[in-house]
């Protein structure tokens, strides 16, 4: 959830003078972490460096969660294999073995826990790390063998069961551990776990920041990618602390559209509030982290009040909607409840299909370009409901009541929402989500005026996946938007679903979207 609310923002900078947002020209628009076009220079920013496309089943929080995961599990299910294989048919699996065993697997990873070992720096360097598992693992026996001695309960245990599980667990822990070593080796040699920063703002400022960051060493997982700063050529230099200066924030924009970024750090002072705000008005239409840099400014808070990267202090502007577990969670949600929907409508999606094809001649399915996550250009699946030599493809001319492109089966199947079915092989190809805001046409208007160029910080609404239903379509935002109001309110709507965004609140929508249909009145 972000820590300032986009409306605000865009109301405030507004007031302060910001320039409205513009979307990034259509041939910067690409799939997040792809490499930089031939022709960049073409567009006036520089090449970009190659990596990897972001994976969230791969960052950080998630693999050291795994990992704690999977450690538990394993030390869970070696207890039990220990005794199943020793003392099957002689000691019977009493209660206070699984006690034992649960006690051995918490303690462990409570140790290890907190002595660092769930570091993305402590999986890369086994030597170091593997004196510290050892510790936690004999620490974590003696604490449990204290347990039973005060308990005069060890004898009741076996003690070839106990050694057995010792031994035993320490080599599943030290093997999973070279194992896993090996694996963020080649990863990070690849940059999937750099957290890939830009820095706004030049100056001592800048330079100071980007010291202290490069004290933290290669653990710190900061891959800076250059320097953003609104000044002139006369007052910013091109380089700062060995880093390029790369162009303005508008610049920033683009580049974010075309590469992998994950952080934006402001080096700005506090006190120079107007041009934060001007700036965070064009940068909170990216799904990255914002930050503000603590580092060289007067004002002391509590440390609770800070983020920190390293040793670094940073105040939390923006965070993504959706990162790390949220964004698995969704992703799991959608492909699972996709496919069972996809299953259960399939007798529809048959009968819709005929009688399209019946109905009117041309293809069964109409595919148009939309926009999707972070601009990203996405083909959606609809069932046809013009006839083919009539279709828009880029929704120059919006659709209306009495519209003669519409076939007559089509106009059934728009009213009903029934023409949207087969987005749900878009869901299940990763492309849309079931919940989210609708992808919009690229020529898509209101009162004949661009959807952007109506709503300030109209792209923030792509700061997660779009969906085949939402928030502001149960609320009757769907539809034909002939007015301005439609679509403005039909946005916010949009941002108060990614500001609040939690698997029930999908589930809600869900629930609610086909009643939505029957009470709407303005789809054509």
């Amino acid at each position: 959830m972000s820590a300032i609310d986009v409306r605000d923002l865009l109301k405030v900078a507004g007031e302060a003078g910001a320039p409205t947002p513009v979307p990034p020209p259509l041939g910067l628009t690409g799939a997040p972490g792809a490499d930089a076009p031939p022709d960049a220079a073409s567009n006036g920013l520089p090449n970009l460096p190659p990596s990897l496309p972001p994976s969230p089943w791969l960052s950080p929080v998630v693999l050291t969660g795994s990992v704690r995961l999977a450690e538990f599990g394993g030390l869970v299910l070696l207890g039990y294999g220990l005794h199943f294989a020793l003392l099957e048919g002689k000691v019977p699996l009493v209660p206070r073995y699984p006690v034992a065993i649960l006690a051995v697997a918490l303690a462990a990873v409570g140790l290890f826990h907190a002595s660092g070992s769930y570091r993305i720096g402590a999986f890369r360097d086994l030597p170091r790390t593997a004196l510290k598992l050892l510790t936690g693992w004999c620490l974590a026996f003696l604490m449990v063998a204290a347990a039973m001695v005060l308990t005069k309960v060890a004898d009741h245990y076996s003690r070839i069961w106990l050694m057995s599980y010792f031994a035993a667990g320490l080599g599943a822990i030290l093997a999973g551990r070279t194992l896993l070593t090996a694996f963020v080796k080649a990863q990070m040699a690849q940059g999937r776990f750099d957290r890939r920063t830009a820095i706004v703002g030049g100056g001592p400022a800048a330079e100071d920041l980007i010291r202290a960051l490069h004290a933290g060493g290669a653990d710190s997982g900061i891959r800076i990618l250059g320097v953003f700063d609104d000044r002139g050529d006369a007052r910013a230099s091109d380089t700062v602390a060995g880093y390029p200066k790369l162009g303005n924030v508008s610049d920033l924009v683009a580049y974010a559209r075309r590469t992998r970024l994950d952080l934006v750090v402001f080096t700005l002072p506090i006190s120079a509030e107007t041009r934060i705000l001007q700036m965070l008005a064009k940068l909170s239409v990216l799904p990255v982290d914002i930050r503000l840099s603590a580092h060289a400014t007067k004002l002391r808070l509590r440390p609770r009040a800070y983020s920190y990267l390293g040793e670094v202090p940073l105040l939390d502007v923006f965070d993504k909607p959706l990162a790390d577990w949220d964004v698995i969670m969704k992703s799991v949600f959608d492909r699972c409840v996709g496919l069972g929907l996809l299953l259960a409508l399939a007798p529809v999606m048959l009968g819709v299909a005929l009688a399209v094809k019946l109905t009117s001649p041309g293809p069964v399915l109409f595919r148009q370009k939309r926009y999707g996550f972070n601009n990203e250009l996405i083909e959606v699946y609809k069932f046809r409901s013009m006839y083919a030599d009539q279709c828009d493809a880029n929704a120059v001319k919006q659709v209306t009541r009495t519209d003669s492109r519409v076939t007559p089966v089509g106009r059934f199947i728009r009213k009903t929402s029934l023409d949207e079915l087969p987005q749900l092989l878009n869901v299940i190809k990763g492309d849309l989500s079931l919940v989210g805001p609708r992808p919009h046409a690229l020529q898509a208007k209101a009162a004949n005026t661009l959807y952007d160029q109506v709503v300030d910080g109209y792209f923030a609404r792509h700061k997660v996946k779009p969906g085949i239903t939402g928030w502001a379509q149960i609320n009757g935002w769907r539809g034909e938007t002939d007015t301005s109001e439609k679509i403005q309110r039909r946005v916010e709507h949009d941002l108060h679903y990614i500001e609040n965004w939690s698997i029930l609140f999908d589930l809600r929508i869900l629930a609610v979207t086909p009643l939505a249909l029957f009470k709407a009145t303005n789809a054509y």
